[in-house]
């Protein structure tokens, strides 16, 4: 892959910060349109199951952004699942889901 724009690579970062200091199966963050990231991580429990990105989306839509420059998913799995780009699409259609491996390099956008 082409090297990443700062701003991109912040995202990921941020996205595998989550990831690892939580120990959950996935990382995410986004930037939404006035530049603020916000980063979240799987959330598995009885009541509540969100992807890491579902969890990003949420937190920016809970801070008032209505859109999003960007996305970032950390992961093992060889594609991001489609509800978590489904939650990214519902605010921006066409802001790239950036797919990362757990090193942080980026293996596939999804545009």
């Amino acid at each position: 892959m082409a090297e990443l724009d700062p701003e991109d690579a912040k995202i990921v970062t941020l996205a595998r910060s989550s990831r690892a200091r939580t120990g959950a199966a996935e990382g995410a963050a986004v930037r939404d349109l006035d530049g603020r990231t916000y980063a979240a991580a799987t959330v598995a429990l009885p009541s509540l199951r969100l992807t890491a990105l579902q969890a990003a989306v949420a937190a920016a839509v809970a801070s008032g952004a209505e859109g999003l420059e960007a996305a970032a998913v950390v992961t093992e799995a060889g594609e991001v699942d489609a509800d978590s780009v489904a939650a990214v699409r519902d605010l921006t259609a066409a802001a790239p889901v950036l797919r990362a491996d757990p090193t942080g390099a980026v293996v596939d956008v999804l545009r």
